[in-house]
């Protein structure tokens, strides 16, 4: 809020609204004037401000307002009034874009959230989705669909799954909109999990039934009698009645008689595509023989099966089964008949140990770098409590009836009741997966999606958002994101604890240490062994080894224990003899560090990690020896690969900031940017951090260093003084688009403005002397990897200044600047300095880089001329094009350059186009249709393909090459960074960058050269 001379003046900001678009779609509400709140609106725009994103439900009112036209002013006076209304609507725009787009497609639908406040059971939701297919609901006598003459739909084929889409989707609406209402309204009533999973469970009966009655519909056909009795027997979930949103229903048919089978499986295969195409997947592989079973059986064939065939886990699943539509007492005739079959489960030889195997199998099959996030399958997740919930059901429900619940919520009570269970761990555990599946609830609300996968620690929005979907508010001493992650991480750890204490029994075991004596290796064994494991120097490794092994220290003896096991992992690198000298490099370098045997010696991961690591990259032990501290992150992957990138930059600025010495200062930031660039290395070649996250690291330490640099050299320049000039630093190239790999040089363009007293030449002059402070410490010789700053894409290049004032900038831009500039300028983005100025620049260059009308042909043959010249005077000499990850046919330029021309033809027309990322702008292009999703693909396989390979033939040689190595131990060293297996000939991952890059070049030939 700011004052005026007519008094207060309000901002959205003030109710959490950051789009810029803001007021302007507040006053098309009516809610916003000049002064502020529109009159009687303050109530609204509060309720607006609580919702999980502001900003995403007042473009949600936007959209619905226009889709009301003149029944808006009925929706706004509903929402002045009705405090229910209010907080359901805003709750629901705020967090569902799914159900957001059923509302602006069916406007007229607001009106049911004005309705009553009890969810509807499955009697009801069934009468209302029987009634949206046309089945005659009112018939007294008429039996549930899978009956003889049960009911069944009049619509059939593509208008029943309409019908029945919408209507699912209105009654999810309603389910949604109660269970979120209280994050706007706290006064409205709040569901628990238990009754929203039920709620959610009903309704999936509901479809179900109606699925079921359109299939009867279209294979017996209207009038004739259903020659067969089919029952819908739920599992899983649904099951339970713990249902989550988005989620496939497993159920298993049962029908009678058996002459029948066959109409039987053609009712149950039309209820599974018509339920599957309205409202979500009916998956039957939880019967006998899964998929390559047979879809329906008897219930003598289920009882034949289970007797003599079945395995433990389909036991574990029986656990929830229950009959749900159909004809429900043939259902209720199967589970009496399987139920003594899943209590007696227990008794097999094994059991245990089974179950137990499975949950690992589970959980080994989730991707290591999601599994932090992982609320489902993942460690400490939803999975943990349910299968130890599950085991000690079927272990102790032999005996003990009270525990035999399909709900994993009553079951844990029952265990606690019991004495099965301590009341303070049943107690905690229901706690936790309550929050997890609550969390997991809003996740899969936003899109109506099915997910399970927590936002990464760096999604400061994802998180803030789920934080106010779940309900959770800053506390005074946190964000609520912060806070949110805080409760993630404390369920997670305690749900993974308890999981642990109650589903096995203590696995603790001593670990062996290597017996030095043992293993202490003489000179003749150790030559035959080198030469019998590959190594093609035998007599050069043998003095490596005498050299770290040699003397009677413990030292010596520690490596004399290890040397055995280290050539042996050497041996499956690709280069053993350059990973034994590089091992010896780092022992030596490390002598003095005391804790650096004992980890290699204590941690089989970390020694396993450092032999794959120095057996194919040169690139990681020149760092290693300057940055040994890295060395203890090998052993835990979560810190290896999931640190997050800003909170690495922080920490280097933050140290930095201490020196007042800039080339103190610098040595500060190199020695931090060295550890991250280690850090990033290790995770890469480890196959634990995808290229996303290679470049979002590299690209923000190098943005970090920057900062540093700059403000090291302003204190510098200044000497106390106050600074002459604002400056801003603009990342161009790589840098720009995020996209840095190991040996890029950062581009970038200095602007800056005078202070206030200040005149532009001193200004200039102040600015200057910091410019070029920056580039001459920041390029000083160092064992580091290089740090060139290079400011040649500036106007006039390097005969121009080093640095412009904006309103230099813009006079040049306006009056000289050349196609190749705007195109340059397209990978234009703030990176360090005056944050503001910075962003007035990137505004300035807008028109340039986005000219309006496109890029008329003229220049767009310009570009093409300069692109051919560039490949056919830039390409080195000898240098194989085919193979050549920059300037290749289908490389990196040919890809960027094709992107660009898009992005200067059409990003005037299409926002989404006016990024700085190669893959967001083919994204985009493929959006906006001005590239065929194909082609996009192609050419974002190739960039992807050209990008890994470059920084992988970084990381084998140890400085930045562009061109693949032609064969040998190199290009197997290069196969082996990109994650093909040791078996694998390198010619295959040669032959697989051929064929992605010449894909590549057959869009850009079509798409950059053929217009």
């Amino acid at each position: 809020m700011a004052l005026s001379s007519r008094g207060p003046v309000f901002s959205p900001a003030r109710f959490g609204l950051t789009d810029p678009r803001a007021e302007r779609e507040l006053r098309a509400l009516g809610w916003w004037s000049e002064d502020g709140p529109a009159p009687g609106a303050e109530r609204l725009l509060a309720a607006l401000s609580r919702s999980p994103d502001p900003d995403m439900a007042l473009r949600g009112l936007e959209r619905l307002r226009a889709a009301l036209g003149d029944g808006w002013a009925e929706l706004a006076a509903a929402l002045g009034d009705d405090t229910a209304l209010r907080g359901r609507l805003l709750a629901v725009l705020g967090s569902s874009t799914a159900l957001t787009d059923y509302l602006v497609v069916r406007p007229a639908e607001w009106r049911r959230l004005a309705g009553a406040d009890r969810l509807a059971d499955a009697e009801r939701f069934t009468a209302t989705l029987l009634a949206a297919v046309g089945a005659d609901v009112e018939v007294d006598d008429a039996g549930s669909a899978g009956t003889s003459e049960g009911v069944r739909a009049r619509s059939s084929g593509p208008e029943a799954v309409r019908e029945l889409r919408a209507a699912y989707r209105g009654l999810l609406l309603d389910v949604a909109a109660a269970d979120l209402a209280p994050v706007v309204e706290p006064s409205l009533p709040v569901l628990g999990y238990d009754e929203v999973a039920g709620a959610l469970s009903d309704l999936a009966v509901a479809a179900l039934r109606s699925a079921l009655a359109v299939a009867v519909a279209e294979v017996a056909g209207p009038g004739e009698p259903l020659p067969v009795r089919l029952a819908v027997v739920a599992m899983g979930k649904c099951g339970g009645r713990e249902l989550n949103y988005v989620s496939d229903v497993d159920v298993v048919f049962v029908a009678e008689p058996e002459g029948e089978l066959g109409v039987a499986t053609r009712v149950a295969s039309a209820m599974m595509r018509v339920a599957g195409a309205a409202c979500f997947e009916v998956d039957a592989a939880l019967r006998p023989e899964g998929k390559a079973g047979a879809l329906v059986r008897t219930l003598d064939g289920y009882l034949s099966y289970y007797r003599r065939w079945a395995r433990t886990w389909e036991f574990q699943a029986l656990l929830k089964a229950r009959p749900v539509a159909g004809d429900l007492e043939l259902g209720e005739r199967y589970v009496a008949a399987v139920r003594p079959l899943v209590w007696a489960a227990a008794d097999r030889e094994g059991f245990v140990a089974d179950v137990q195997a499975m949950r690992r199998r589970v959980e080994n099959n989730v991707p290591s770098e999601l599994a932090e996030r992982e609320l489902k399958l993942g460690r400490g997740g939803l999975r943990d409590v349910e299968f130890a919930v599950q085991l000690l059901q079927l272990v102790h429900g032999r005996t003990d009836e009270e525990l035999r619940s399909a709900t994993t919520i009553d079951a844990l009570a029952a265990l606690g009741r019991g004495g099965y269970v301590g009341r303070e761990d049943a107690a905690d555990l229901g706690e936790s997966y309550r929050f997890l599946r609550l969390l997991e609830h809003r996740l899969q609300l936003r899109q109506l999606r099915r997910t399970h996968l927590f936002p990464a620690d760096d999604d400061q929005a994802g998180l803030r958002w789920l934080a106010r979907a779940a309900g959770m508010r800053p506390d005074g001493r946190r964000s609520a994101a912060e806070a949110l992650l805080a409760e993630f991480r404390r369920h997670n750890n305690r749900v993974r604890r308890l999981h642990e204490k109650l589903f096995y029994r203590p696995l603790l075991e001593a670990v062996a240490r290597v017996p030095s004596e043992a293993l202490r290796l003489t000179p003749v064994a150790a030559r035959q062994r080198l030469s019998a494991l590959g190594y093609t120097s035998p007599e050069g490794a043998l003095r490596h080894i005498q050299a770290l092994n040699s003397g009677v220290s413990r030292r010596a003896a520690i490596q004399g224990a290890l040397l055995p096991v280290l050539l042996d992992l050497l041996a499956r690198t690709p280069d053993p003899d350059g990973g034994l000298l590089a091992y010896r490099r780092v022992s030596e370098a490390l002598a003095e560090t005391p804790w650096y045997l004992r980890l290699l010696r204590d941690e089989g991961a970390v020694a396993e990690r450092l032999a794959t690591l120095l057996g194919t990259s040169r690139y990681v032990p020149d760092l290693l020896v300057r940055a040994p501290e890295v060395l203890r992150w090998l052993g835990d992957t979560a810190v290896l690969a999931g640190r997050d990138p800003d909170e690495a930059a922080g920490s280097l600025c933050s140290a930095v900031a201490r020196h007042t010495d800039p080339a103190q200062a610098v040595l500060a930031a190199r020695s931090l940017r060295r550890h991250e660039l280690l850090r990033v290395a290790c995770a890469d070649l480890l196959g634990l951090l995808e290229l996303p996250g290679v470049c979002a690291a590299l690209s923000t330490v190098w943005a970090a260093v920057l900062r540093a640099a700059l403000d090291a050299a302003q204190r510098a320049v200044s000497a106390g003084a106050s600074p002459a000039a604002r400056i801003a630093v603009i990342g161009m190239g790589r840098l720009g688009g995020g996209e840095l790999g190991y040996g890029s040089d950062a581009d970038v363009l200095f602007v800056c403005e005078p202070a206030p007293g200040s005149d532009e030449r001193t200004a200039l002059r102040y600015a200057t002397a910091v410019a070029e402070l920056v580039r001459r410490l920041l390029s000083a010789p160092s064992l580091d990897p290089p740090l060139q700053v290079d400011a040649d894409l500036r106007p006039e290049g390097r005969s121009g200044p080093l640095v412009r004032t904006l309103d230099s900038y813009r006079a040049y831009y306006a009056q000289w600047a050349e196609v190749w500039e705007a195109q340059a300028l397209l990978r234009a983005r703030f990176v360090a300095g005056d944050e503001e100025l910075g962003a007035r620049f990137v505004a300035l260059v807008d028109p340039v880089r986005y000219p309006e009308g496109g890029l008329d042909a003229a220049l767009a043959r310009e570009i093409r001329r300069i692109k051919a010249r560039v490949d056919a005077e830039r390409l080195p000499r000898g240098a194989d094009p085919a193979t050549h990850t920059k300037l290749g046919r289908g490389g990196l330029a040919d890809v960027e350059w094709t992107v660009q021309l898009l992005q200067l033809r059409h990003a005037h027309a299409h926002p989404a186009l006016r990024t700085t990322a190669t893959l967001a702008g083919l994204s985009a292009a493929a959006d906006a249709g001005v590239l065929d999703p194909a082609d996009a693909e192609a050419l974002a396989a190739g960039w992807r393909m050209a990008t890994r390979a470059r920084n992988a033939v970084t990381l084998v040689r140890g400085k930045p090459v562009d061109q693949l190595p032609g064969s040998g131990r190199e290009l197997a060293a290069v196969a082996r960074a990109l994650g093909y297996p040791p078996s694998a000939d390198p010619g295959e991952f040669v032959d697989d960058y051929r064929r992605t890059t010449r894909r590549a070049r057959g869009v850009v030939e079509r798409v950059f050269y053929g217009e």
